[in-house]
């Protein structure tokens, strides 16, 4: 079992350093300078991904925002000025993805380059930095899950649960060290976005079930799933969409 840690603030003298915002901008760096390296590679233009990068992360965090009041409908319906204090906490990673996904396509046009393979290309280094910015998740232990007896059960101080921040991390990992391995054959353009949404859906809509129904934290639910179990479902019917309609297809 892993013993139960918080670590919330870094000071380093008379600076304060969110340990959360720390790995979540730590984790962009990386997936965006992975992300251009397979962009060098693929002979396309790597500050393009490094714009890309920055448009994708103002759509993420405004739309990480606003889905956050599914979670929370009653707290947001009766404050509604609390929506705007994002230094207070309250984000949704699949939030920041719907908007990642809105602002991204939307200066792809602008800039009118090939949509698609510029996505596959910035999707790349997203499971790396999905590895990395969990983990500030894990420090914080803000996504806590049912009580468990399994190996990698944390000890909260109400007893063994499992950490869904923990196995988020682990599992973007992994999954960026499968694109490493796909990188060596050279994919064709579209086998990322397709291997993410579908992975990354099902791995989210699962491990969803393993999160806590009692005690501080417990996520809302509607008919019996979270609000990120929605959004996966329609990530894993679109990666399988696009898998028969554009990488099936011959180039």
């Amino acid at each position: 079992m892993i013993p139960y840690f918080h670590l919330d603030v870094i000071h380093i003298g008379p600076i304060s350093i969110q340990v959360w915002g720390l790995f979540v901008a730590l984790g962009i760096l990386a997936g965006a300078t992975v992300s251009s390296w397979m962009a060098k590679r693929r002979g396309q233009d790597p500050n393009l991904i490094w714009d890309l990068t920055f448009w994708v992360i103002i759509g993420a965090m405004i739309f990480a925002r606003l889905f956050h009041i599914v979670y929370e409908p009653a707290f947001y319906f009766n404050s509604p000025i609390e929506l705007l204090k994002f230094w207070n906490g309250g984000m949704s990673v699949m939030g920041g993805f719907i908007g990642s996904v809105i602002f991204g396509i939307l200066f792809l046009r602008k800039r009118r380059v090939d949509i698609w393979s510029y996505t596959d290309t910035a999707i790349f280094g997203l499971p790396l930095g999905l590895f990395i910015g969990r983990i500030g998740c894990f420090l914080l232990h803000e996504h806590p899950g049912r009580f468990t007896n399994f190996f990698l059960g944390v000890k909260y101080p109400d007893g063994v649960r499992h950490d869904l921040g923990l196995y988020l991390s682990l599992n973007g990992l992994i999954l960026f060290g499968l694109f490493l391995l796909i990188a060596r054959r050279n994919a064709k353009v579209g086998t990322y976005i397709v291997i993410f949404l579908v992975w990354k859906g099902i791995a989210r809509f699962l491990l969803d079930f393993l999160r806590a129904t009692d005690g501080p934290i417990v996520d809302v639910r509607y008919f019996g799933f979270t609000p990120a179990q929605y959004v996966t479902i329609v990530m894993v019917v679109f990666g399988f969409w696009f898998w028969f309609k554009k990488l099936s297809k011959k180039n």
